[in-house]
């Protein structure tokens, strides 16, 4: 999309969530590991909202509570006790956590405060037992420089993560107790930034400072990105679960996209003279309509006891529901969403997109003459369920329609992996934060002070600095490196590897080769920080050579189920020592006699050529050459003496 955000009045604000690679848990003992295939205890409960201090029930937790879900929790033993079922009191603040966080905290700028009070967030979607997350903020305030301008940070949390979720059904959704409690750093900015290249960008960096704190946990689902979004006109829509960088600025682009197409919708209604009145809000059985139906979708959802077809006029809307809000996404997918979400219906058909679905033009013309709407002007939406599940439905969507009027609702939307976005829940409001009183606040004592110190990352130009007099990595590399999301690798690697492999086969591996793979089609988004680290570990055994990692990448990233060691011995990639080296040049020049007394030592390209077809990928090009120039020249001066 090529608009100028800025005249759209683009606002983003970043929500960045790293989980910390701690030795225990926030609130308890327990270690920060995920844990498989172990003999788990479970329990069932049923969580319901509660009333805030000020006497309101928050409209999240409410909608939550509406969808009659029975939570099932499986607990391992290894990695979490009474505290994750919320059946012993949390325990004292993890302090190595809180050292970690305002490391962070100085390193943006911010003001750190005197004394960390632990709050209670309701959460009643099942991810915690109690019912509520407790967050403690650290920090208020501070900054982060981007080339578009400086971005404002306003809050910097410590919170405990989520259960994992393993299933869900229409009744019961199952989660496991391993990461719930696994302490989480949440970076919320300002909503300065006004493009969506420039929020991949900040979050590149606010994600890479955490990370080089040495304390952030690796890997998929240590790392999330939420997005508060809004044009001029608009709406502030939070978007949750953003799990790669790269998905950033499309998932902002599409909801920049959404709502400039909700706002068209709205003018649209205003120019058929419509009001949120207009919809009367009425739901009909009528199910006789379709009693003789050839849609197969309808005549098998009859089939079950106590089905029916139910349905609401929405006066004014023919032609809206059919309008597309996001790539694939009509704005009927939006009043769907809504009723999926609040009934647990499966969806919903609308009047936009029939004759359809089996459904005929005759049976169309029925059901507007049944309703007494008009076909030229009103839209009819459908639902085929149980008369409770399809009234709860049609209520959402009328409730939805209505919402059309303002243009954009604000409202929680989850992303999808497209970039795309679905309706989650309403936005929670100030109703769902109480204060924790099971634990006492903390000061921000010198000691805690003295340790985030130890831990605050590393000035830029002093790494640059480091990367090029120590390291002895080019400018060019030394500057990839540094804008790497694998900068914190290339540094531990350097730290195990540095004696043995060169810190400059190091940065190749994490950052070039990956490159030239990706341009070659490579899917290199399967390979994870766990399979670089093997292969620089084989490296520095001597069991591959550094021409292997190409092909050694490429293995994994087509199966990323295995060890670096198991793809090597497969595609035979184990390094050759220089006796079987010398054996393999000596077979070459041998084999090519003829051609070595004519040419002499120009014979070398040719020799070179022949061993490199067998050896290459497994051993240093310099020590094959090496050897060829050697071996060569000591045939000659053999076959002159012939």
């Amino acid at each position: 999309m090529s608009s100028d955000y800025r005249s759209l009045g683009l606002k983003v604000g970043l929500e960045i969530h790293v989980q910390l690679n701690t030795s225990r848990k926030l609130f308890c003992n327990c270690p920060t590991k995920l844990v498989e295939g172990s003999e788990d205890f479970t329990f069932d409960r049923i969580l319901r909202p509660a009333r805030s201090e000020t006497g309101e029930v928050d409209v999240a937790a409410f909608l939550e509570w509406h969808r009659g879900k029975v939570y099932r929790y499986s607990s391992p033993h290894e990695s979490s006790c009474l505290v994750e079922a919320d059946e012993e009191p949390p325990h004292e603040i993890n302090k190595e956590a809180l050292a970690i966080a305002i490391a962070i905290a100085m390193a943006l700028h911010s003001n750190i405060v005197d004394e960390i009070y632990v709050q209670r967030k309701i959460v009643i979607d099942g991810s915690n037992t109690s019912g509520f997350q407790r967050t403690a903020i650290v920090a208020l305030g501070g900054y982060i420089d981007d080339e578009d301008g400086r971005v404002g940070i306003e809050t910097i949390t410590i919170e405990e993560d989520a259960a994992r979720k393993i299933s869900e059904t229409d009744e019961l959704v199952e989660y496991k107790l391993d990461r719930l409690g696994i302490p989480l750093i949440e970076i919320a900015t300002s909503p300065d930034i006004q493009s969506p290249l420039q929020a991949e960008r900040v979050a590149f960096k606010i994600g890479q400072l955490v990370r080089l704190t040495g304390k952030a946990k690796r890997g998929l689902g240590t790392i999330r990105q939420d997005l508060n979004v809004s044009i001029a006109g608009g709406a502030k829509t939070e978007i949750k679960g953003v799990q790669h960088l790269y998905m950033i600025s499309k998932v902002i682009e599409y909801e920049v996209i959404r709502q400039i197409n909700l706002l068209k919708i709205k003018d649209l209604l205003i120019k058929r003279g419509l009001r949120p009145e207009s919809i009367s809000g009425e739901v009909v059985n009528v199910t006789e309509v379709f009693r003789e139906t050839k849609s197969k979708l309808i005549r098998s959802a009859l089939e079950k006891s106590g089905t029916g077809v139910y349905a609401v006029v929405l006066k004014g809307f023919k032609g809206l529901l059919g309008i597309e809000v996001q790539p694939g996404r009509r704005f009927g997918t939006e009043l769907s969403d809504y009723a999926r979400v609040w009934s647990g219906v499966k969806g919903i058909i609308h009047t936009d997109e029939l004759p359809g679905y089996g459904i005929s033009i005759d049976e169309v013309n029925e059901l507007y003459k049944s309703l007494s709407a008009n076909e030229g002007f009103d839209a009819i939406v459908l639902v085929v369920d149980r008369a409770e599940k399809a009234f709860k439905a049609l209520q959402a969507v009328i409730e939805r329609a209505h919402m059309a009027f303002n243009g954009v609702p604000e409202e929680t939307r989850a992303a999808n992996p497209d970039g795309t976005t679905k309706f989650m829940r309403p936005r929670p409001g100030a109703a769902r934060m109480y204060p924790e009183t099971d634990i006492p606040p903390v000061e921000v004592s010198r000691e805690i002070l003295d340790e985030a110190l130890k831990l605050t990352p590393e000035p830029y130009d002093l790494k640059y600095r480091k990367f090029i007099e120590t390291y002895c990595l080019s400018p060019e590399l030394a500057k990839e490196i540094l804008n790497s999301l694998r900068l914190d690798l290339f540094e531990e690697l350097v730290s195990l590897y540095g004696s043995r492999v060169q810190p400059t086969i190091i940065a190749s591996a994490v950052e070039s080769v990956l490159k030239s793979l990706k341009r070659e089609g490579v899917p290199i988004e399967n390979i994870t920080d766990e399979h670089i680290e093997q292969a620089i570990a084989l490296l520095a055994e001597g069991t591959i050579a550094k021409e292997a990692l190409p092909n050694l990448f490429s293995k994994l990233a087509k199966e990323p189920f295995k060890t670096a060691r198991e793809a090597a011995a497969e595609i035979g990639l184990e390094a050759l020592s220089i006796s079987e080296l010398e054996g393999i040049v000596e077979k070459a020049i041998e084999e090519n006699k003829s051609k070595v007394l004519e040419k002499g030592e120009r014979a070398f390209s040719l020799i070179m050529g022949e061993v490199m077809k067998i050896v290459r990928g497994k051993i240093d090009g310099k020590i094959v050459a090496e050897v060829v120039k050697r071996k060569l020249n000591n045939a000659l001066v053999k076959f002159k003496g012939l």
